[in-house]
């Protein structure tokens, strides 16, 4: 069943669209805290039990499959339910929340999310949050609208909810210091500074690291996990995006967990045996056992 939704990431601009040899495996093992394994990518793409297996031969043991919109939010609750390596987090993207509203059907939309939360391998509303890069001004209105509603249903099923944050951060804390966070509330890649890092832990607040920790650029990812409590800290793919150095541009998948792992305890300086038996203690304590 969870063969038939898919989307195509685009190859424009990629040179080498072969999935990556698999990594060293961990000892403890870890989760991937978000994935959208219902987009296919690469020259051989992979289907979700292929994913799974490789993500377990390393030493990934489950996968929390997040969403976007109406289909890929249904795609997810199916992955979930036929595979016991799955979980669920529902959403409308906080881009295509305008879409939504200008067809007149985003209250819609947000009524088969909160449908689709209520399945019991549904763990997190997400991903949810505001995205001032993609969407101009004129679209704020219906993100803020549907940032909200995300918010009202995490509480309302009692699940953690996945924040996309993009160019909006200081919104994003306000949003959620004006109307009360989830009790579980994590800030998916997360992008911000250190002192956003400061705030958002002393909140109570995840933050997820995704392979663009490991860019040359992100110093400033780097100084926010620095300053990140252990037991906030969560990592992530977001694949097929965001692979980690040194194969940046190459599918990304849950089975190269272990490269950020390795890199963030290097950061941390701290044993990676220590740091997975706290990534994994954190992914649980958010979204539950995967049994």
């Amino acid at each position: 069943m969870t063969e038939t939704y898919v989307r195509e990431r685009s190859s424009e601009g990629r040179k080498d669209l072969r999935y990556p040899a698999a990594p060293e495996p961990l000892a403890v093992p870890v989760y991937d805290n978000h994935a959208h394994l219902e987009i296919v990518d690469g020259v051989e793409p992979l289907a979700l039990a292929e994913q799974l297996d490789r993500a377990a031969d390393v030493g990934v043991a489950g996968v929390v499959q997040a969403s976007g919109d109406i289909e890929s939010s249904r795609w997810a609750v199916e992955a979930a339910a036929s595979d016991p390596r799955v979980l669920a987090a529902v959403a409308i993207h906080p881009n295509d929340a305008p879409v939504y509203a200008q067809a007149g059907r985003l209250a819609e939309a947000l009524d088969v999310i909160d449908e689709l939360a209520a399945h019991p391998r549904t763990r997190a509303i997400g991903e949810t949050g505001l995205d001032y890069f993609r969407t101009g001004e004129e679209g704020r209105p219906a993100q803020h609208e549907s940032f909200e509603a995300h918010i009202a249903l995490a509480k309302k099923h009692g699940i953690a909810m996945q924040i996309h944050d993009r160019d909006a951060h200081d919104d994003v804390l306000a949003v959620l210091d004006r109307v009360g966070a989830p009790e579980r509330t994590v800030f998916h890649c997360f992008s911000g500074d250190e002192q956003m890092a400061r705030i958002a832990a002393d909140a109570g607040y995840y933050l997820s690291f995704a392979g663009n920790v490991t860019f040359k650029n992100a110093q400033n990812l780097r100084d926010a996990l620095a300053v990140t409590p252990l037991e906030r800290i969560l990592v992530e793919t977001d694949a097929p995006f965001l692979t980690p150095v040194p194969l940046r541009g190459r599918p990304n998948a849950p089975y190269l967990v272990p490269i950020t792992v390795r890199f963030l305890a290097a950061e941390l300086g701290i044993d990676v045996d220590e740091l997975s038996a706290r990534l994994a203690a954190n992914t649980l304590a958010v979204y539950g056992s995967f049994d």
